[in-house]
């Protein structure tokens, strides 16, 4: 019982430490007036972590990158979808966060949580500008960065998830308890080829002992497409969610997501959970010679 009461001291101090931020209830939604709506909106966790969401204006996908501040590097995860113009965003941010340090401008890394066209599509602008240091969503690219990634004073954990697709990762920032998850578990479907399931169970099953043993703040994807209402998802092409689901899901979600995926077993299917839905995507027929 000591023991016990040892390791949930010792977890609560942990997550005691943790660097505060906020996050809104909802994103302004994508339209229904477009020209009225920004094809980007920012949100500033903290002044070291910030939140960029293209609008469904500019793609359907809305998909969600990650702005995070150490004291030698910016690190940027993803690079927006369609015909993304992600890189004048991050730019007047770097600035600003510059002035905000009373320091000059700051290198940047930019990373991907998976290798996916939504999430790839702004690369070449990035690839263009001095300072950067681009890292391709490939499993040889991520290999040799390793298990950590030090911006200064500032740790992010690696963790490869395969599943989603080979290049997926997750990402857990030690100084917010924040565990960034990409395709791989958000507030939506998670799609699934049926040939890569067994990987994306072994993912689900690490990413589960991983969140027992770390203080988790919230758990951030990269795309919200299930609604306020429990079991209930916006059809694929929505530009305008006026009522959908937060960004920011739990450890709970991720101990969820495991569990599901070991109900399955060797016989996986498609199943609806009231925050996300694991969506089997079955093997594509063989060409006729």
């Amino acid at each position: 019982m000591r023991f016990i009461l040892a390791l949930v001291w010792a977890g609560s101090a942990l997550a005691a430490a943790l660097e505060p931020g906020s996050l809104p209830s909802k994103f302004g939604p994508s339209g229904p007036n477009c020209v009225a709506v920004p094809d980007w909106q920012v949100h500033a966790y903290n002044e070291d972590f910030y939140i960029l969401r293209e609008s469904g204006c500019t793609n359907y996908e809305k998909p969600f990158l990650y702005l995070i501040f150490g004291n030698d590097f910016a690190l940027l995860e993803d690079t927006g979808a369609g015909k993304a113009d992600a890189a004048p965003q991050v730019l007047a941010l770097l600035e600003k966060w510059a002035k905000l340090k009373k320091r000059s401008t700051i290198p940047l890394i930019v990373i991907h949580s998976h290798g996916h066209g939504d999430h790839t599509s702004g690369d070449k602008q990035f690839q263009a500008l001095p300072n950067v240091k681009f890292i391709p969503a490939t499993l040889a690219a991520i290999s040799e960065l390793g298990q950590e990634l030090d911006l200064g004073g500032r740790v992010l954990d690696i963790l490869p998830i395969p599943g989603h697709n080979n290049a997926s990762i997750a990402l857990y920032d030690r100084k917010t308890g924040i565990l960034l998850t990409g395709d791989s578990l958000y507030p939506g479907r998670l799609y699934v080829p049926i040939a890569d399931y067994p990987d994306f169970a072994a993912s689900a099953a690490k990413l589960a002992a991983f969140v027992k043993t770390h203080p988790i703040a919230h758990v951030l994807g990269a795309h919200i497409e299930q609604a306020a209402t429990p079991y209930v998802d916006y059809p694929t092409g929505t530009v305008y969610q006026s009522e959908e689901h937060a960004l920011a899901l739990t450890r709970a979600h991720v101990l969820e997501l495991n569990e599901a995926c070991q109900s399955m077993g060797a016989t996986p299917k498609t199943t609806a959970l009231p925050d996300f839905t694991i969506v089997i995507r079955p093997a594509r027929p063989t060409r006729q010679p």
